[in-house]
């Protein structure tokens, strides 16, 4: 299991994904599953990704390696996309690849073709953007009216986004927030852990602010989860008891 979370406020985009993979509880590996593509000062995307890890892996090979165009015959990467919009389709279409590609070999061994990947960043000139792409290669675009997206494991950790998170939040009080989604995730379900990656990009910039791994003990990461576990605990503690009683009670009173 996965989760990652890409998180667009005004002042630019937090991408967060684990890095846990398992086929079992006995088969428990770490792949990075966030992935920086970047020309400093010009362009930097970043795609995080959850679902089966050779399928993934296929698509971002295909991506990184190229495909080409049926009109002019030139490579189609994500480093020579225009927009972020065709980046975002070319992703589509290394999905849509790998399917007819596999697709019927999964089914012979019965194993599902699933895939989806959080694709965010910028091209110089052009605004900052971030998408969620689905197993069929169609895609949404995330909005200043819910600045978040979620792929893997979402649940656990959507409460505290929900409430929390609005468009114009501070960039790395966004990446914070996104750090207790992740704490959330992670205490729910053992398929996702450490370590972290951590992508924070200022917008307009077109490089990395931050490209971090949490690993395991990281002084800041563990005192986070203690002082939200803490926080809950507390605001628990201070909400009044219900008033309500029930019926034989209250005619006794």
């Amino acid at each position: 299991m996965t989760y990652c979370c890409g998180i667009l406020v005004r002042d630019g985009l937090v991408m967060i994904a684990d890095t846990r993979t398992n086929a079992g509880l006995d088969n428990v590996s770490t792949f990075r599953k966030l992935h920086i593509f970047e020309k400093p000062g010009e362009r930097i995307m970043a795609i995080a990704s959850a679902g089966n890890l050779a399928i993934s892996q296929s698509v971002l090979s295909t991506l990184t390696e190229g495909m080409e165009d049926p009109h002019t015959g030139e490579l189609e990467t994500l480093m020579n996309a225009p927009t972020m919009f065709q980046a975002a389709q070319r992703i589509g279409r290394a999905i849509r690849s790998v399917h007819a590609t596999e697709g019927e070999a999964l089914r012979s061994e019965d194993i599902s073709f699933d895939v989806s990947f959080l694709f965010g960043g910028q091209i110089k000139g052009s605004r900052m953007r971030l998408f969620m792409v689905y197993t069929a290669g169609n895609f949404i675009e995330c909005t200043t009216d819910t600045p978040y997206l979620q792929i893997g494991e979402h649940k656990y950790g959507k409460p505290v986004l929900d409430r929390a998170m609005h468009y114009d939040v501070e960039l790395y009080e966004a990446l914070k927030t996104g750090l207790i989604s992740m704490d959330s995730t992670m205490r729910s379900n053992l398929g996702v852990g450490l370590p972290i990656d951590v992508l924070v990009v200022r917008a307009d910039v077109c490089e990395a602010d931050l490209n971090h791994r949490i690993e395991a003990g990281e002084p800041y990461f563990h005192d986070l989860r203690s002082r939200w576990s803490a926080a809950l605990r507390a605001a628990h503690q201070n909400i009044p008891r219900p008033p309500y009683k029930n019926e034989t009670e209250a005619k006794t009173k």
